[in-house]
């Protein structure tokens, strides 16, 4: 098989029935990973070999489940499947089951026509590079197929039945004990995704009045104009339905956002705030730190330097911000996106879990969710996405650095530029943040020309 590069920077993506995403491949990418398991390389805490596969409503999903599992049980891997279940639940689910590893097959935010597989090991938290680079080998090996197992030692696949509940009550352990959210009217916007059940009932089973959004999957409609990237229509419930707060969770429900009984949006960057001084206040945030990405807002930095909490910036993607998170022992950090990391509760984003913990703010203080967002002033930002033919080398584009350096110079030290390719999609994206929202959108819109003449 040609070698093609297979992982991104959060797992394998693409379209279904396309490259990397077809019967073929997949197969291939769970022998791959069946094999590391049987060698040993990805080590599981039981004898018996079995991987839990799990992943959100695209219609896809189906194709891709029965390939992966075929793939697994040809290398002798037990495979338990659980259904739509968010990707979050299937790291808890990879630890709690003692399985090798934790599969999710969700292509996150994207449309329906894309897929997507995520790994997790055995102590719940996503493969790493090395890993990965050896199951990109494994899959362009053409003695692949020679390595499979014994007849009589071909695995087996089973459903498991009890998986969501599994995780309504893991993620209900998140809201502290001696609350509840009687009285609470919540828009609850699940993007036709992978929470479509779970979200709501944790939601209600804690007390709250839930206003359902997005909650009717029918195998094409997860993202469409619903979810966490499209707040507008939970905010015109919020309104019209005079509720408390309103959230959005994406396809695989590993990011939030939340809207006011204002319908003000409240992004990733608020949501981190609104948490960080809390839980500094309690004494819970370890080592006073936050740990954000390079797209997060400079009004949330200063506002946590005010508060006596460093921030320490990654680059984009949530697997870069948990890396940073274990490797200096911290405990929160997130995306301003919407991916919002709770490590003593979670190895990965968890919409659910993030919105949990602000509310248990509002139970905690009294507050309203407008007095709790009002915590900072964004400092404006323009995001232009571009789309891309290929991933060239920025540096190599004849005047890219003369223009980038012109720009700069034009924010007079009182802002920034950002520009990098999405890991997910075949965009370039261009941030730009300073206090003149007029001078940032035109340097933006300049830079978006330049690039898009250059690559698109």
């Amino acid at each position: 098989m040609k070698s093609k590069k297979l992982f991104g920077t959060d797992g394998i993506r693409g379209t279904s029935n396309q490259f990397p995403m077809t019967p073929e491949v997949v197969v291939r990418i769970g022998q791959a990973i069946g094999y590391l398991i049987r060698k040993k390389a990805i080590s599981s805490p039981s004898q018996a070999n079995k991987v839990v596969i799990g992943k959100d409503t695209r219609l896809s999903g189906y194709m891709i489940e029965q390939a992966l599992a075929s793939g697994l049980n040809s290398m002798g891997i037990y495979v338990q499947l659980v259904g739509p279940l968010p990707t979050p639940g299937i790291g808890y689910l990879a630890r709690t089951m003692r399985a090798a590893a934790g599969i999710v097959i969700s292509a996150s935010h994207n449309a329906y026509q894309d897929n997507g597989i995520k790994i997790f090991g055995p102590d719940g938290f996503k493969l790493d590079d090395k890993l990965e680079q050896e199951i990109e080998d494994l899959v362009a090996d053409d003695n692949l197929s020679k390595l499979v197992a014994a007849s009589r030692d071909v695995g087996r696949t089973k459903r498991i039945e009890d998986s969501q509940g599994r995780y309504i009550v893991y993620a209900k352990s998140a809201f502290p004990l001696e609350h509840t959210l009687d009285g609470l009217r919540i828009v609850l916007d699940t993007a036709h995704g992978a929470a479509y059940r779970v979200a709501p009932a944790i939601f209600e089973e804690l007390g709250a009045e839930v206003i359902h959004v997005g909650n009717r999957p029918d195998g094409t409609n997860i993202n469409d104009k619903v979810g966490a990237l499209h707040p507008s229509l939970i905010s015109q419930a919020v309104v019209q339905y005079r509720a408390d707060v309103g959230i959005g969770l994406d396809g695989d429900a590993d990011r939030v956002i939340m809207v006011d009984e204002k319908g003000k949006l409240i992004n990733g960057d608020h949501i981190l705030a609104i948490c960080a001084i809390h839980m500094k206040h309690k004494s819970q945030l370890r080592n006073n730190a936050l740990v954000v990405t390079q797209m997060s807002n400079f009004g949330l930095e200063k506002k946590m330097n005010e508060h006596g909490i460093r921030v320490v910036k990654t680059n984009v993607g949530d697997k870069h911000v948990v890396d940073e998170m274990r490797k200096g022992s911290y405990n929160l950090g997130g995306e301003q996106s919407g991916h919002i990391i709770f490590l003593d509760q979670s190895t990965t984003g968890d919409g659910t879990v993030a919105a949990l913990k602000v509310l248990s703010v509002m139970r905690e203080t009294g507050k309203t969710m407008s007095e709790l967002a009002n915590i900072f002033e964004d400092v404006p930002q323009v995001l232009i996405n571009c789309r891309v033919r290929s991933r060239v080398e920025l540096d190599t584009i004849n005047g890219y650095a003369r223009l980038l350096k012109e720009k700069e110079s034009e924010l007079e030290g009182e802002g920034r530029i950002f520009i990098r390719y999405s890991g997910t999609e075949p965009l370039i994206r261009i941030l730009v943040e300073g206090p003149d929202k007029k001078k940032i959108t035109t340097i933006a819109e300049e830079l978006a020309i330049f690039l898009e003449k250059e690559i698109s």
